[in-house]
């Protein structure tokens, strides 16, 4: 079925059916640090009728201590640490889940929101940011160390990304055996600033695939591996849940492998006509401009 605008019409309809709303941050709630017009009132709307509230962001760069201070620091007080699902908590979730070794460290290639998460779940991360002014030197029969007891190799949005972390990482999962290569997600490009797109996880993800001729774990969306924690925390089933986001390939898809509801708002990456081409095969339940809509239709006769 090609996907509805949103309207008076079947508004009602979606918002009765729906337990709880899942919001994509960058490009749906703020783009860069400026929040989106209309995002505080509507989302205060949602919870005042009774409605379930969680964002879901494949931006590793924060942790959700972070991502908390950053909601609060844009106005939207009411928003808790236990409302947030980031890519950099899933990825060290992804290890205690799986009983990775707590002996065993982890090589970063992103921000300091891998790196904290990480340590919370009670696990030693190297590299990220620590790295960032590092050169890897080609020297004449020299040999690049790196540490054998890594067991595991995050990769997420990295700014600071360089030839240092990408050989490093590259050889701890090419010569340390079994070590793994996660991906905290794949995004293209991204909203980083309030103007423009940015080259997005996925450069950096690609280059450690190109080295190393092995494809990631994916922990953040489309995967549905965040899912299990919002099933287990809202004893919700996926059916009454909505994903809202800016992105096909990942918001949507994540929400349709889910089972749950899909609304598409042209805040961010994806504009109509990228929507509506022939070419694509990602199709939203519901499509709309941007989350402020919720509160015009809920208030229109």
């Amino acid at each position: 079925m090609a996907p509805q605008l949103l309207s008076s019409g079947n508004f009602k309809s979606l918002f009765d059916s729906v337990d709880t709303f899942l919001f994509d941050c960058d490009g749906v709630i703020w783009k860069g640090d400026t929040l989106i017009d209309g995002v505080s009132q509507a989302l205060d709307l949602i919870r005042s009728k009774g409605k379930n509230v969680v964002f879901v962001t494949n931006n590793s760069m924060k942790s959700r201590r972070q991502y908390a201070e950053k909601f609060k620091s844009l106005g939207l007080v009411s928003v808790t640490q236990e409302e947030i699902l980031s890519s950099s908590f899933a990825a060290a979730m992804y290890l205690k889940i799986n009983n990775f070794p707590k002996d065993k460290k982890i090589y970063v290639i992103g921000g300091e929101g891998v790196i904290e998460e990480l340590q919370i779940a009670g696990y030693t991360g190297l590299g990220g940011p620590g790295d960032s002014e590092k050169k890897a030197e080609w020297k004449s029969n020299s040999l690049f160390e790196h540490d054998k007891n890594v067991g595991a190799v995050v990769v997420g949005l990295d700014p600071n990304i360089n030839y240092y972390k990408l050989q490093y990482g590259t050889l701890c999962v090419r010569e340390n055996p079994g070590c793994l290569f996660i991906a905290t997600n794949r995004d293209a490009v991204g909203h980083m600033t309030d103007t423009q797109e940015w080259p997005g996880a996925g450069c950096m993800v690609s280059a450690m695939c190109g080295s190393t001729d092995r494809e990631p774990i994916v922990v953040g969306k489309p995967s549905t591996f965040m899912m299990d924690f919002l099933l287990q925390k809202f004893q919700t089933e996926t059916s009454r849940m909505c994903m809202v986001g800016d992105r096909l390939d990942t918001d949507i898809l994540f929400g349709q492998n889910a089972g749950c509801k899909t609304l598409l708002v042209l805040s961010g990456v994806t504009s109509e006509s990228n929507l509506l081409d022939k070419g694509n095969n990602i199709e939203p339940d519901y499509y709309t401009s941007s989350v402020s809509d919720i509160t015009k239709l809920m208030d229109s006769p």
